[in-house]
């Protein structure tokens, strides 16, 4: 059994706030892999349910976040959990908006929820660390982290964030934390697609497209296939209108 942390502070005034990201990646867990209802219980929310066939505790503390460890404590002891087992979800100011980083153990930080975990059960749990930016100046620090998400962050990175970690949560129940950061990375800032190519420039002393005939005329290659207007001289038709044109037809399905 694997027990699932997320970090926040209980209310509907914290809820939008960056640290509650926490809650909010377990939330969209839940939803995600259609786990049973929040329920009341250790003092705070707990759902259950299954993941690749291992069975998977979340929580939500709702002692507020300097006293996280009291709840998450009670689910260990009663549930028998070794420390190794438990999967932190929280929010990182060292790392940029849409980062993450998986890792075992370590320091707090400074951050309150892992302080009180890290006192009450030890420090040799996983973090899934996610970046909420820095604001840049320490005194601005705890305006920052109760500060909530704009819209645009809320509509952008941080939708495509929890989407991920809903997604690949699975390979964190592997073990592959390597894989899931990667995925999730890969979900939150996809490459940009590959700029074609441009056509190499004519190399030096290379004929000219308009050649010039024997007789002295100018022959237009481009022109040799276009169609012949009544009256009227070879009218030439741009490459780069043809190739739409055939793009139109093959969209409406039509025969040029």
């Amino acid at each position: 059994m694997l027990l699932v942390i997320g970090l926040g502070n209980p209310g509907s005034g914290y809820a939008a706030n960056r640290h509650n990201i926490g809650f909010m990646a377990a939330d969209e867990l839940v939803r995600r892999h259609s786990f049973g209802p929040w329920r009341k219980k250790f003092q705070g929310q707990i759902a259950e349910g299954e993941v690749n066939g291992q069975k998977i505790l979340v929580l939500k503390p709702e002692t507020f976040m300097n006293l996280s460890g009291q709840s998450v404590g009670e689910v260990l002891r009663f549930y028998k959990i070794p420390i190794e087992d438990v999967i932190v979800l929280h929010d990182e100011l060292d790392l940029p908006p849409g980062k993450l980083r998986v890792k075992r153990g370590g320091g707090h930080g400074g951050h309150n929820g892992l302080r009180s975990i890290d006192a009450h059960c030890g420090k040799e749990y996983r973090r899934v660390r996610l970046g909420i930016g820095h604001p840049g100046e320490k005194e601005r620090v705890h305006g920052h982290v109760l500060g909530d998400f704009s819209k645009a962050e809320q509509n952008g990175w941080l939708m495509a964030l929890l989407d991920g970690v809903a997604l690949e949560f699975p390979r964190l129940v592997k073990g592959d934390d390597g894989g899931f950061m990667s995925k999730v990375s890969h979900i939150v800032s996809p490459p940009k697609p590959k700029a074609e190519k441009k056509p190499k420039p004519a190399a030096a002393g290379e004929k000219s497209a308009n050649a010039v005939k024997g007789d002295g005329k100018i022959e237009d290659k481009g022109a040799s296939d276009a169609p012949e207007v009544e009256g009227k001289p070879d009218t030439p038709v741009s490459n780069a209108a043809t190739a739409m044109a055939q793009a139109l037809a093959r969209a409406f399905n039509k025969k040029k």
